[in-house]
């Protein structure tokens, strides 16, 4: 009996052991379970923040700031003035890319053929404008050694440089020399880097030679004019608007005007009978015709843009190409003449020439610094108003460079007629609602005053007839 009992003892004992080491493993799979549930909610976290934000070490969540915020230009559709100041996220940085942050920008013809959506492979709208601006250097990815924070630049972006910042490819970005400021900066990079190109690298400008200029009056019609004057003896026929002929005449560089939209080629024969060295067309069309007739024997006409693409509405670039006569290889090698093209934005980012680039900015810096040039400024303008601005340009009534100011305030915008006459009308129905109403109180006012005389009176009449009885 004894022995029957011990021995359900120990099977009692061993039951129990075997019942605590399995409540004790079934607590152990639990905790491992509830751990593993812990870091699964915290790795969908970091799914879904998209940043893999990590909990921090002391087992707080780290909570995402949402993005910084900055103004900018963008365009929201081709044609017209699709054009708006508005609240845009910072731009974030990418390898061999450095973020500026904006002083100043400028305004090229270039964003006019954007907003027209005759250049080449604009992105799909919206985006942000612009193709130049300087300013600071605010961060400095990885892989760039050639700057570094605060560094004072000029960049030469495709796109987005008309915001508060912007992110660049290093190689697109160049420093300031000392003591140019950053409205400078802007006036002479874009302009004078396409100038110097023109006539030192495609037109081969010599002593003695002649040019014929169009768009003179413009930002790089201006830089032409003063690079060229660097060099003895060169004539120039420049071709603007007549608005602009008084003040050109004043600064003296221009040594014949003519007149835009008219034939000047009998002007040209008068003074050059022969014709001329150079032709630089920044227009198209009827003009290439033109000048591609005024060309001497050995002359070089050099196409770097094209303004009347963006002034014709009805016609697309490729047919607007497509109607201007075409020159065969064998008419030039007949008239020994030599037809060229610059377009700054493909040399960069479609061909990758950035180190020629460089190199001719660094160019026109020193003849800036030895005060050889001087950039002309037309106006300055605040980045809201960048439709006003664009306008300017696009009636051609600047007079060198148009730039925008980060730091200026907008200006006061006057109330439209529709807007004013929406606003009297209103007042109007207001006024006319508030007299009909005060007309309404005064004859409700009157009703109640007959009223109250009736019953006045019927009370007088009943407390007599009492009195009487």
């Amino acid at each position: 009996m004894s022995e029957d009992k011990d021995m359900n003892l120990h099977a009692e004992g061993d039951s129990c052991q075997q019942q605590e080491t399995i409540s004790i493993d079934d607590k152990e799979i639990n905790g491992i379970k509830k751990e593993k549930n812990e870091k699964n909610d915290v790795n969908e976290k970091i799914v879904e923040n998209g940043d893999g934000d990590k909990p921090k070490e002391n087992g707080e969540k780290s909570i995402q700031e949402p993005p910084k915020e900055m103004r900018a230009v963008v365009l929201n559709g081709f044609g017209g003035f699709k054009i708006k100041a508005l609240k845009k996220p910072e731009p974030t940085l990418s390898e061999n890319e450095v973020l500026i942050k904006i002083k100043a920008c400028g305004l090229s013809f270039q964003d006019l053929l954007t907003k027209q959506g005759t250049l080449d492979n604009p992105p799909k709208p919206p985006f942000i404008m612009g193709f130049e601006c300087a300013g600071e250097i605010a961060e400095v990815g990885e892989g760039v050694t050639n700057f570094k924070v605060g560094d004072r630049v000029v960049a030469l972006p495709d796109h987005k440089a008309w915001a508060e910042y912007v992110s660049v490819p290093a190689v697109s970005v160049y420093s300031l020399p000392a003591g140019m400021n950053y409205d400078e900066a802007v006036a002479i990079t874009l302009n004078y880097t396409v100038g110097y190109i023109l006539l030192f690298e495609l037109a081969n400008l010599r002593p003695g030679k002649s040019i014929l200029l169009h768009s003179a009056g413009g930002g790089v019609g201006q830089a032409v004019v003063q690079l060229a004057k660097t060099v003895e003896d060169v004539t120039i026929f420049g071709v603007c608007n007549k608005n602009k002929h008084e003040i050109l005449k004043s600064s003296g560089n221009i040594d014949h005007l003519l007149e835009r939209g008219v034939d000047y080629s009998g002007a040209v024969r008068k003074e050059s009978p022969e014709g001329v060295d150079i032709v630089l067309d920044c227009l198209y069309g009827e003009e290439y015709r033109r000048g591609y007739a005024l060309l001497k024997p050995m002359g070089r006409y050099i196409l770097y843009g094209l303004s009347n693409s963006s002034e014709n509405k009805s016609l697309s670039a490729a047919r607007f190409w497509w109607q201007v006569d075409k020159v065969p290889p064998m008419k030039l090698y007949d008239e020994n003449k030599s037809i060229g093209g610059l377009n700054l934005r493909h040399l960069m980012y479609q061909h990758g020439n950035n180190e020629f680039v460089r190199r001719i900015v660094e160019q026109v810096f020193k003849l800036w610094e030895e005060k050889k040039i001087k950039p002309v400024i037309d106006s300055v303008w605040a980045l809201e108003d960048a439709v006003e601005a664009m306008q300017k340009m696009y009636d051609h009534k600047n007079i060198g460079k148009i730039i925008f100011d980060l730091n200026l305030e907008p200006k006061p915008k006057p109330a439209t007629p529709v807007k004013s006459k929406l606003k009297d009308k209103k007042n109007l129905n207001q006024e006319e609602k508030k007299s009909s109403i005060d007309v309404e109180n005064s004859e409700n006012q009157k009703e109640s005053e007959l009223t109250n005389g009736t019953s006045e009176d019927k009370s007088d009449s009943g407390s007599k007839g009492k009195e009487s009885s």
